[in-house]
């Protein structure tokens, strides 16, 4: 019987097809995330009081492991990979809304409903960048792990740019008009004392961080609404459905029910190369979480103000998305384990850095190298490991990219649970040890699959010659 019906036939320039929706996606993603990203930089510092801010975030998180292990291959059979991420960029907006009453009962749950609409959301592109990935690669002949890394570059690249929009808007907006509160309230010869590595923000965040006048964060949030409900307008509107390019495609959300998605799912997350992951995923989240709460508010708003966190996390976007794209094509030319060692080396400098500067008013541009450097190397770590998986795991994306955000997610959950009652100093150590540690089992992967790789192409070697011999015997008999 002919299948090719499940093979559909695209013309040439279904390629540049596929790149708009990548792009549509990636921009989709930027603005949806130049909203929650501008209000969970902010959090360590407007909502600095008893740790919500910090607290909301672990909300998010936690809600964000229960979501990847239940809900995103349900989902995604449910509602396709399109509308799992129009639908789940809603389930931000009440968090940004809670930023109007800032309390544990209103922070907390919509914290939560944050992480059950990110399993889905991120697990959908991933599928969805995958799948395009394999009907590129049938039209263009490149290889569907190069296009899959390209593409995750690219949609990194454009991801990161919220990093611009997002920070860009609160500095400016806190930093209009005669607010006081955008400066640090510590005398300068307290800064080297209190702020940096000896920052302890349940003791020092009420001297050094002031409150911000409501009607700078009214109009933050109604920004950041306006920009989450573009989002979704966007996907739904601008993006073709998975169903176009996943005819006959077996991966682990095709054909099951959603109990034996789950298994699947369940399945993966003991597998000992998954396993072996672990540690690299969970740094990958907490040194994002620190940088983001720890760093800004140590170095940052404690020694130069909140106006000024936007401004710096600005600069760590740009060089985090200028390094998306130029990492994954570095990569084609020296491979994975070179720009990986060389990553871990450099924020290896920056945590040394961190451990032995003491921050001061004149030296702010220091926070702007630090954060170039640090976005560089972030850029390794989410695109390499995250295109890694996709290449690990073939045929169960959903499964694998639901198992990345999941340790992530714990990262995430650790650097806020402990960030009001560890000093810097000691939240640093933390991650140069779970980064040596990462780096060590990611060896070990990469090792066992080159190896489980040449055995398979050896065993075909031998069934190929196996099957030249018996053919040439049949002919002489």
């Amino acid at each position: 019987m002919s299948k090719k019906q499940d093979t559909p036939e695209f013309k040439s320039n279904e390629t540049w097809r596929i790149l708009k929706n990548v792009v549509i996606i990636s921009i989709a993603f930027m603005v949806q995330f130049t909203a929650y990203s501008g209000a969970a930089n902010l959090q360590s510092s407007i909502n600095a009081e008893a740790g919500l801010g910090t607290a909301s975030l672990a909300a998010v998180y936690a809600g964000l492991i229960f979501s990847n292990i239940f809900l995103p291959v349900i989902v995604i059979k449910w509602l396709g990979t399109k509308w799992a991420m129009a639908v789940s960029f809603v389930t931000y907006m009440p968090y940004i809304a809670a930023q109007l009453l800032p309390r544990f009962w209103t922070l907390i749950p919509a914290g939560l409903f944050v992480g059950f609409g990110g399993g889905p959301l991120w697990c959908s592109k991933c599928t969805y960048l995958s799948v395009v990935s394999e009907a590129h690669s049938k039209i263009s002949n490149i290889s569907a792990e190069a296009l899959l890394t390209r593409f995750l570059g690219l949609f990194f690249m454009i991801f990161q740019l919220n990093q611009v929009w997002g920070n860009l808007i609160s500095s400016l907006v806190l930093s209009s008009g005669d607010n006081e509160a955008a400066v640090t309230a510590l005398n300068e010869s307290l800064i080297p004392e209190l702020c940096g590595a000896n920052f302890l923000p349940s003791a020092d965040a009420g001297d050094a961080l002031q409150p911000q006048p409501p009607e700078k964060i009214q109009m933050i949030v109604g920004i950041y609404l306006a920009c989450m409900a573009g989002a979704a307008l966007i996907v739904a509107v601008g993006v073709d459905s998975m169903k176009r390019y996943d005819t006959g495609r077996s991966g682990s959300g095709s054909g099951m029910s959603g109990m034996a998605l789950l298994v699947v799912t369940l399945k993966l997350l003991i597998e000992p190369n998954q396993l072996m992951l672990v540690i690299i995923n969970v740094f990958i989240g907490l040194q994002q979480a620190f940088f983001g709460a720890d760093f800004t508010a140590a170095f940052v708003s404690c020694a130069i103000g909140t106006g000024t966190v936007g401004f710096v996390m600005m600069t760590y976007g740009v060089a985090d998305a200028i390094g998306c794209v130029v990492t994954g094509y570095i990569a084609k030319v020296t491979g994975r384990l070179p720009l990986l060692c060389t990553a871990a080396i450099v924020q290896a400098g920056l945590f040394v850095s961190i451990l032995t500067w003491r921050p001061h008013p004149s030296e702010e541009y220091v926070l702007y190298v630090i954060a170039i450097l640090w976005g560089l190397c972030d850029s390794v770590w989410i695109v390499q490991i995250n295109a890694y998986y996709g290449i690990l795991f073939p045929g169960r994306e959903e499964a694998a990219f639901s198992n990345f955000r999941l340790w992530e997610s714990v990262g995430y959950i650790i650097a806020y649970v402990i960030s009001p009652y560890l000093r810097t100093r000691a939240k640093t150590y933390l991650l140069i040890v779970m980064m040596i540690i990462g780096i060590a089992l990611y060896f070990v992967v990469e090792y066992r699959d080159r190896r489980a790789k040449k055995k398979l192409e050896e065993k075909k070697k031998d069934l190929y010659t196996i099957g030249c011999e018996n053919f040439a015997f049949q002919n002489v008999e």
